[in-house]
């Protein structure tokens, strides 16, 4: 449904590459029917050799005529690049913003178009293995919904959420995740050198087993906690160690830091700084 549509990349960053890719690649849209805008023209070149796409530095003159406009710049910038945008998007467009924190609402009206889908895609939609939770503004026709999962499965999976409130939550469960898994690979790291490993074989250890635990969990039926128990000896090395982590208040932390993060998303999109002031008007 998108070999024939019409793409505008407004922001070419990595999330928009990402998409770039995963489009051009496996023959989902036309090279010669996507474009992208943004500040830096070197990028914009650096882009068009590599996917055979066009490129500008006005956003204007790339969502000319584009089915799909792309909103793909950072939070901060987007009050700056909507009001120069108002009135020159088709009226039979469809936009895709990926900007995190940015209601529909917001978009809405600082475009002055009704058709928005919003999403949060997370970082490993740079290499395909992303998953992007998404929903649609009531002004989005079925087709244009189609069109936009379409789009979005080129970073990965994708879920379609029931309401708004959802996005903050994704925000904060996988779009902040990788962060989150991260920080604990870094941890295991650092107690693989602790206890004598160099930290190049800490590091294989550590990445090998969190691959194939995912990969082992996604191949059984069984629970989570069913596994965690099939490794856990009653008086084992595992017990102990989970014993301490409970102690430690490992799920606490965990359910406490994702709470966080779903509140800031909240305050981010109401324009509240952490003092819990506005955020300047920077448009």
């Amino acid at each position: 449904m998108l070999t024939d549509t019409r793409i505008a990349f407004v922001g070419y960053g990595a999330m928009a590459e990402a998409m770039l890719q995963g489009l051009v690649g496996p023959g989902i849209a036309q090279a010669h029917n996507l474009i992208a805008s943004g500040p830096r023209a070197e990028r914009g070149q650096e882009l068009a050799q590599r996917y055979h796409i066009a490129a500008t530095t006005d956003n204007v003159a790339a969502v000319a005529g584009a089915q799909m406009v792309v909103l793909a710049v950072k939070p901060q910038v987007l009050p700056k690049v909507m009001p120069a945008l108002r009135s020159h998007i088709a009226p039979d467009a469809v936009v895709v913003s990926i900007v995190a924190g940015a209601r529909i609402d917001s978009i809405s009206a600082g475009l002055g178009h009704a058709a928005v889908v919003r999403s949060m895609p997370n970082t490993p939609a740079q290499i395909g293995q992303g998953i992007t939770v998404w929903i649609a503004a009531q002004a989005v026709s079925p087709t244009q919904r189609e069109q936009a999962r379409l789009l979005l499965c080129a970073l990965g999976q994708e879920v379609e959420a029931d309401n708004e409130d959802q996005l903050d939550m994704a925000t904060a469960l996988s779009g902040s995740g990788p962060a989150y898994v991260f920080l604990f690979m870094e941890a295991l790291v650092d107690a693989g050198v602790h206890l004598g490993f160099s930290r190049r074989v800490a590091e294989q250890l550590v990445v090998q087993t969190l691959k194939g635990s995912v990969d082992y969990y996604q191949h059984t039926p069984n629970h989570m906690a069913r596994l965690r128990n099939q490794v856990t000896s009653p008086g084992g090395t595992s017990a102990e160690a989970l014993y301490y982590l409970e102690k430690a208040g490992f799920r606490t932390a965990i359910s406490r830091a994702v709470w966080a993060a779903y509140q800031r998303s909240v305050a981010l999109g109401q324009g509240r700084k952490r003092g819990g002031g506005l955020e300047p008007d920077k448009s």
